[in-house]
């Protein structure tokens, strides 16, 4: 099935605070792009950034249509609407 290019994009986010925050969301980022490509989803967008020196994200980027599917499926603290940087 071929995506509308209309169709919204989602950040599901989740937070990680602390002193290991960093190394925590770098791992759930791995275990985010691991499950991309088991559930062969599109677009491969997963990763993680710094907020502030304690507290960091994990996050995974899922068309609209399968925000549902995903949310329950892993949980994420949050969600907002994915702006492309490019």
């Amino acid at each position: 099935m071929e995506r509308e290019k209309s169709e919204r994009m989602l950040k599901l986010i989740w937070d990680f605070k602390g002193p290991d925050s960093a190394r925590t969301a770098e791992h759930h980022a791995l275990h985010l792009k691991e499950y991309i490509k088991i559930n062969d989803l599109s677009p491969e967008i997963a990763g993680f950034e710094s907020v502030t020196p304690e507290h960091h994200i994990a996050y995974l980027v899922v068309y609209e249509s399968k925000m549902p599917a995903v949310r329950d499926g892993l949980k994420p603290h949050r969600g907002q609407i994915y702006q492309n940087k490019n």
